[in-house]
């Protein structure tokens, strides 16, 4: 059954132009395909892409058709995985591949279309609103790229479309099985508003939580909430959230040339044991903050906050943040920042503990600023010393870059090797650009 005879359309119905058409393409569960298009015989078993449990990156990534019928979940852990399938194969991520077919995915919608947005590796919105004199109506357009996709790469992908970016992205995720689902502003509120309220695009855990103990259990109940009210307890997004349940997302499709505007540069590691001490902690940091510097000066920038995230081995989180007196890059300025943090908001017991063990942080500098190659100063800075300590960290990331990381470490680094042993800047998971990823990304009200 298509698209077509699932929402009841006549012809009539399906072949008028659309006012405003927008696609939403999602890569079904992406890596695990690109595994199985490597390796066929992995289709045959269940299979997952995850990380290294040996290393506590035990997440599962994505999984095959086979692996979904035993219920596994992308994000739990490999742990619970195997109780529920122990004879599960799991296949380490290989993002460089990932990449490169994914990008190669992009090119074909791009013959569609000049406004190709990514979201995530595996996701992209695309504004087909002057595709259709060529290529005919949205739902022909998406069966097009469909074969295409398919015929030329083995891979299938679903797609949703809608008169704006949110409805599209909500009605991809609606049939995962490579199918088309359409949402109209005839037909949104009937396909839409009867879901659940952790269904809205954009409706995490947390906020969730808050919905349902005021009452607010459905996204039709959320459309229909007054908008002052939602702000009262939720801030901003709970106006964002009421626009896009109201189907008042008019927020535009990045062209696909235009660069995301980057907010900040960070990195995070589970340790590969739980972090009790302040040593511990600093080394970890260490480590996070010469990726961040390094990624700072190679996109010429500075920032001038730094972030630290910890979450405990119960799964608990905190952050902190503080503003540094002048803008910074390198290794040094940010962890004299973290060492301030650590501090004042960490103290350490009698025993030179915390008393609580933190299986996971992260590490990030934002209000950035292109770097200009002036050195802003504070009264109590010694500007030689900041430029030697730029040089220095210039020089061992070169070295770096050649012989690999592991050639050349700081001392502090040599007192636990299996700590310190991850290279942040190659060992990274790609995640989504936020919705607000880009400079004009704020919903605007019908």
């Amino acid at each position: 059954m298509n698209a077509d005879q699932i929402l009841g359309y006549g012809n009539s119905e399906v072949i008028k132009m659309w006012e405003r058409a927008i696609l939403h393409a999602d890569i079904n569960h992406c890596y695990a395909q690109i595994e199985e298009m490597r390796d066929a015989l992995l289709a045959q078993i269940p299979m997952a892409v995850g990380g290294h449990e040996e290393f506590r990156h035990g997440i599962i990534l994505a999984k095959n058709d086979l692996a979904k019928k035993y219920r596994i979940k992308t994000g739990e852990s490999l742990r619970e995985a195997y109780k529920k399938c122990p004879h599960l194969k799991i296949i380490h991520p290989d993002y460089d591949l990932y990449l490169a077919i994914s990008e190669q995915v992009k090119e074909i919608y791009r013959r569609y279309s000049d406004k190709v947005e990514s979201f995530g590796l595996d996701e992209a919105w695309i504004d087909v609103t002057h595709s259709q004199t060529l290529f005919g109506n949205p739902i022909e357009i998406a069966r097009k790229i469909r074969m295409e996709v398919y015929h030329e790469l083995g891979l299938t992908i679903s797609i949703g479309i809608s008169f704006n970016k949110v409805f599209a992205k909500m009605a991809s995720d609606m049939d995962k099985h490579h199918g088309i689902t359409v949402i109209t502003s005839e037909n949104y509120r009937e396909r839409l508003w009867g879901l659940p309220i952790e269904a809205m695009f954009y409706v995490g855990q947390a906020t969730a939580i808050k919905l349902r103990a005021r009452g607010i259990g459905t996204i039709g109940q959320l459309a229909n909430t007054p908008r002052i009210y939602l702000k009262s307890f939720l801030g901003k997004p709970g106006e964002w959230i009421w626009e896009f349940a109201n189907g008042f997302d008019e927020s535009e499709v990045a062209e696909s040339e235009q660069l995301p505007m980057i907010k900040s540069v960070g990195n995070s590691i589970t340790a590969i044991h739980d972090l009790e001490t302040a040593e511990e902690l600093k080394m970890v940091f260490r480590v996070l903050s010469e990726s961040v510097a390094a990624r700072l000066r190679q996109l010429d920038k500075k920032g001038s906050v730094v972030s630290i995230y910890l979450r405990t081995n119960g799964f608990d989180r905190c952050s902190r943040q503080i503003k540094s007196d002048y803008l910074i890059d390198t290794s040094d300025a940010i962890m004299e920042c973290v060492e301030r943090l650590l501090k004042a908001y960490l103290p350490l017991k009698g025993d030179g503990t915390f008393g609580t063990a933190y299986r996971s942080i992260g590490l990030a500098v934002s209000k950035l600023q292109k770097d200009a190659h002036k050195i802003q100063l504070s009264l109590f800075e010694n500007e030689n010393r900041t430029m030697h300590n730029r040089d220095l960290e210039v020089a061992i990331e070169k070295i770096r870059e050649k012989y690999g990381s592991d050639k050349i470490k700081r001392c502090i680094m040599m007192k636990d090797k299996e700590l310190t042993g991850f290279d942040p800047k190659k060992d990274h998971v790609i995640h989504p650009m936020g919705f607000f990823g880009y400079s004009d990304r704020s919903p605007k009200s019908g």
